[in-house]
């Protein structure tokens, strides 16, 4: 790649990112939590034609993905779940192959009196652009899709396909990215610019979903002794469980990535429901928690795990042994995935791509860093035998409050998105 041709990016990503930043606040103010990203979508195919892309877009149906490697069990309606995929196809495919894959979906906002903004009213300040899934992860996706705009704009367009991805669901089980699989989306290298510091992730956790169900026995309190109180049966299971959490984070157990971190893996009790009035004992409840897991570390192993360690705290209780929980897998089933393992050509390639994209842009030296949250990047690392490069901008506060994204950070990563994909692909003239 020349240096003349990075020179031209660069500043064709400068001269457009004012109207970068306009695109990711209209598409920051769309409240695509779970269930109504359809708008959000809707934004998204209409700039993708725009650019004359070829354009899928599709409800996701359980039946062509449920039998898949990777799939997560779901318990509420999948109706309106809507991918987008836009299409460059190459002229010549000299080059070789994208996915540059992103997700529209964002978690709920929580007490909104707790915002210092309205979260789905962004806004600007000190360089930074607020609101929930401004970070995680919708400069992302403008980041991708305004690295094509400057190639478009030198004049030349990628030597080879390359799929630009807007799904849903990843979030909360990942299904939007196996639907792409599933849907024939393959590619020699995949992107995926969540924010993490502008820095490559080496290796992210899986995660482990679940639901535990308690019966009790009502009673009025006036005689809480004749019942059972299934609230307070809930907190020595959760007890017994940051026990097993704090066996997993052994150092014994940890593989090469997360050698130097002591508490890599955490649980998190996320939702508690239970009962039905004040003064009566209560006679249910339902916790729902989160479990982390090492990549290589089995799913069905530490689902065995989980469920033993539950049971055997139940049969502490004198009721509960009688009554045993019930676990309900829901939500993520995901395995970890460490790029840092992948030894093929390939990845090592792309990987030494994206440095020199990252060095020419920033003046850095590319960082690798281990995460504690997991990613759409195990699809096409463990599925699809693709190596997937997780680089995005810097954010803060991404699932809490007043969540927002360093504006020039975004323009960085856009700059060496756009060189990424001119080496890695190649170019031809438009």
């Amino acid at each position: 790649m020349t240096h003349n041709l990075s020179a031209r990016l660069f500043d064709e990503v400068d001269k457009a990112f004012e109207l970068q930043v306009d695109f990711l606040s209209e598409l920051t103010s769309h409240a695509s939590v779970r269930g109504q990203e359809q708008s959000a979508q809707n934004l998204m195919a209409d700039q993708l034609d725009k650019r004359g892309y070829e354009i899928d877009r599709w409800q996701i149906d359980l039946a062509d993905i449920q039998h898949l490697p990777g799939f997560s069990p779901v318990l509420g309606p999948y109706e309106e779940a809507i991918n987008v995929v836009g299409a460059h196809r190459s002229k010549t495919r000299k080059g070789r192959s994208l996915i540059l894959n992103g997700h529209i979906d964002v978690v709920p906002t929580g007490p909104l009196d707790m915002w210092d903004s309205p979260p789905f009213e962004p806004r600007i300040a000190d360089g930074w652009l607020y609101g929930r899934g401004a970070g995680d992860m919708k400069a992302g996706l403008a980041s991708n899709l305004f690295a094509l705009d400057a190639l478009n704009a030198c004049g030349y367009a990628p030597a080879a396909d390359v799929f630009y991805q807007s799904v849903v669901e990843e979030e909360c089980t990942g299904n939007g990215a196996l639907a792409c699989l599933a849907r024939g989306y393959t590619a020699d290298a995949a992107l995926i610019p969540e924010p993490f510091s502008e820095h490559l992730v080496s290796a992210q956790l899986g995660v482990i979903w679940f639901q535990v169900r308690l019966k009790g026995l009502p009673a009025h309190v006036a005689y809480a002794g004749s019942g059972s109180n299934a609230i307070e049966a809930a907190f020595p299971l959760i007890e017994a469980l940051h026990k097993m959490e704090h066996r997993w984070n052994a150092a014994q157990n940890r593989p090469s990535d997360y050698v130097h971190m002591e508490h890599a893996l955490n649980l998190n009790v996320g939702r508690f429901e239970g009962g039905d009035w004040t003064s009566s004992v209560p006679a249910w409840s339902v916790f729902d928690v989160r479990m982390a897991i090492f990549p290589g570390q089995s799913i069905d192993d530490a689902k065995a795990e989980i469920e033993q360690v539950i049971l055997a705290a139940a049969q502490e209780n004198a009721f509960l042994r009688n009554s045993l929980p019930e676990v309900i897998y829901h939500g993520f089933h995901a395995e970890g995935y460490a790029l840092s393992q992948d030894s093929s050509t390939h990845a090592a390639t792309a990987i030494a791509t994206l440095e020199n994209a990252h060095q020419l842009a920033t003046g850095e030296p590319l960082v690798r860093e281990a995460i504690t949250a997991t990613t759409d990047a195990r699809f096409f690392g463990l599925y699809a035998d693709t190596p997937a490069l997780v680089y995005g901008p810097r954010a803060e506060a991404i699932h809490g409050f007043n969540e927002r994204v360093e504006l020039e950070s975004m323009r960085k990563i856009t700059k060496s998105t756009a060189l990424f994909i001119a080496e890695w692909c190649g170019v031809e003239k438009v």
